[in-house]
């Protein structure tokens, strides 16, 4: 966390732009006309909000989680525009620029190497959350940015099970994943990775429909009962690993 602080910040500095941007508690960085095109080319990815000035609820909420977990990995810059319609209208030509309005306030957009390629649009509301925010940093710039209680071997051997066509490969990333769990020494990373490889024994013994099952019945315990805080974290965690099997929609 300390690395990917202090490496934005210097970066900031060699540009000249104020460290007062960065909202250190969050991971993000405040970008106006100035800075823009400053920081773009400095990263291989930078994700970009244009919102309010004072932006709330669950859309802010999930942002600010994507903030405060990008503050490890130095390719990914999470950053916001705040946009003023009013008064000397700050950014609004930085808004207009990429042809965001106000109506569709938050607009997510990633750059690549400098260069704006892709808008997050998913398809329901609903979906404008923390978890299909990563799945498209993921899915468009190729960095990885994990769901909580999910890791990065973990998740690629997990998704090359999945779309692995015999058994004989499936069998081999299984064994991967085995080995992965016997040499690791962080407790956490252990009882996740025991729950990746159950999933792929599951998969393997009952087939693709195991996913989808594994997911409803979650979902119904985790509903229908009163659950320690503490146990249903581990729920969620189980949830965005089954989440790491799936072949994902590019949002």
């Amino acid at each position: 966390m300390f690395y990917k602080m202090t490496y934005v910040n210097f970066i900031l500095l060699l540009l000249g732009i104020s460290i007062i941007g960065v909202r250190s508690e969050k991971g993000c960085v405040a970008l106006d006309t100035v800075s823009f095109d400053k920081i773009l080319s400095k990263f291989k990815a930078v994700l970009v909000k244009f919102d309010t000035v004072f932006p709330y609820g669950s859309k802010q909420e999930a942002y600010e989680a994507v903030c405060s977990a990008s503050r490890v990995i130095t390719e990914l810059l999470v950053t916001e525009v705040s946009v003023k319609d009013y008064g000397d209208k700050e950014n609004l030509d930085l808004a207009e620029k990429f042809g965001v309005k106000k109506n569709d306030y938050p607009v997510v957009k990633l750059f690549i190497n400098g260069k704006e390629a892709y808008t997050f649009r998913p398809q329901k509301d609903e979906d404008w959350d923390e978890k299909n925010l990563k799945n498209f940093i993921r899915a468009k710039s190729g960095v990885y940015i994990g769901l909580d209680g999910c890791y990065e071997d973990f998740d690629n051997l997990a998704l090359n099970f999945t779309v692995s066509t015999t058994k004989e490969e499936r069998q081999k990333y299984l064994n991967k994943a085995q080995e992965i769990l016997r040499s690791t020494n962080s407790l956490h990373k252990q009882k996740a990775g025991e729950v990746y490889v159950k999933y792929m024994k599951k998969f393997m013994e009952i087939g693709d429909k195991f996913i989808n099952q594994e997911e409803k019945r979650i979902k119904t315990i985790t509903e229908e009962a009163k659950i320690h805080i503490t146990k249903r974290r581990e729920f969620d965690h189980k949830i965005n690993i089954l989440n790491s099997f799936k072949i994902r929609d590019e949002l």
